[in-house]
């Protein structure tokens, strides 16, 4: 019997198998992955400088370990060229691979900084462990760090540099951090808490080149402001990895297509985490990761199961001033209801019959966050 395949070894892939694992013992498992295979939560890597954490350290176990605990087999350092759906193979530069179910946990991309200049290759993205470790290394020794991007990504590794130490500048697009998720007064709330450790905020602005020069780099804004840096992180979004099943005639709209089975067009092929597309839906956070995980777990050994995802506060790991936001379903009708205090935001989305949709809470006000998701639930 050809095996269940896995493409992909971070928490969507892993998370897969061990939940293959708790409902089927035997059944055959290939992960396989361009990296080392090693296991670690890709969300540690934005807050694990100010903790003094190196690289090494945030992985938990190696691929060998993870091939022996789980009782499968994974393939580490090699990467998948193409998909086969009509002969049920993939295609590896080591070499072909039948499955009988494929899985393209396949993860996402940084988008491309956009930069011109003589040190736009230097600019830095950290979107696994072996660029967290890059970025370790590049920042040993220096002083001051422009990060690109005030979205949930820039915010955590903003106020993880300024806490561990550096001079942090934040070029933002928006006119307030995390604008697509959080109404302004909360937005303002976070960029205050993070200015009064030191971050400098540039909103409304993008970088447009980059120059070496003697003594690091000088970014260069649209406005023409200039600014100095030690190191430059892009910070400014990911793109779902849709490129291998494009070529393979997958149907991928912003991901990889599926329906509430994580089906994908092709017959036997799912999609999950950050590179699917789940009934129109994109979402690269960690509890819809873990609910695609558990369904697809099911269907895969015999019980059909559809993602149902519960309410899902995203928390934003910013110890300055703690974020949790639930953002309304898209097209939903209503509008902010925001209430401000010495110590934190509560802002509450609702339709016209007063209805909870959605919420945004800053600092002290975090701690409603599973109360008032019960109630959108409910």
């Amino acid at each position: 019997m050809h095996p269940i395949v896995i493409v992909g070894s971070g928490l969507a892939g892993y998370t897969l198998l061990k939940e293959i694992r708790k409902r089927d013992t035997e059944t055959p498992v290939t992960l396989v992955t361009a990296d080392d295979g090693a296991f670690y939560s890709k969300p540690n890597l934005s807050n694990a400088l100010a903790t003094g954490r190196a690289a090494a350290a945030l992985a938990s176990a190696s691929a060998e370990k993870m091939a022996a605990d789980q009782n499968a087999t994974v393939l580490a350092h090699t990467r998948v060229t193409a998909i086969d759906p009509q002969d049920r193979r993939i295609h590896t530069e080591n070499g072909e691979l039948e499955y009988s179910q494929l899985v393209l946990a396949l993860g996402a991309d940084p988008f491309p900084h956009g930069l011109a200049g003589s040190g736009a290759a230097d600019v830095l993205a950290v979107n696994d462990l072996a660029d967290y470790a890059a970025f370790r290394s590049a920042i040993a020794g220096k002083k001051r760090i422009t990060v690109l991007g005030g979205g949930l990504i820039g915010c955590e590794f903003a106020n993880d540099l300024v806490h561990a130490g550096f001079v942090v500048d934040v070029v933002h697009l928006g006119a307030w951090p995390l604008e697509r998720l959080l109404p302004v007064e909360a937005g303002q709330r976070l960029a205050d808490s993070l200015a009064a450790l030191g971050v400098s905020w540039h909103f409304g602005r993008t970088g447009k080149s980059i120059e070496a020069t003697a003594v690091g780099y000088a970014v260069t804004l649209d406005n023409g402001e200039v600014v100095a840096a030690d190191v430059v992180l892009s910070a400014i979004g990911l793109r779902p990895r849709t490129q291998l099943a494009q070529a393979a005639g997958i149907a991928v709209g912003r991901g990889i297509q599926t329906n509430g089975l994580l089906e994908t067009s092709a017959a036997n092929v799912y999609a999950m985490g950050d590179c699917a597309e789940v009934e129109g839906l994109n979402l690269p956070y960690v509890q819809p990761l873990m609910v695609q995980a558990r369904a697809l777990a099911a269907t895969l050994t015999g019980t059909p199961t559809p993602v149902v995802y519960p309410a899902m506060p995203v928390m934003v790991k910013t110890p300055a001033h703690p974020v949790a936001v639930l953002p309304p379903k898209i097209g939903a009708v209503g509008g902010w209801k925001v209430e401000c205090s010495d110590t934190g935001v509560c802002a509450l989305h609702t339709d016209a019959a007063g209805r909870l949709q959605g919420f945004a809470l800053t600092g002290s006000e975090t701690g409603r966050r599973n109360t008032l998701a019960k109630e959108i639930a409910a």
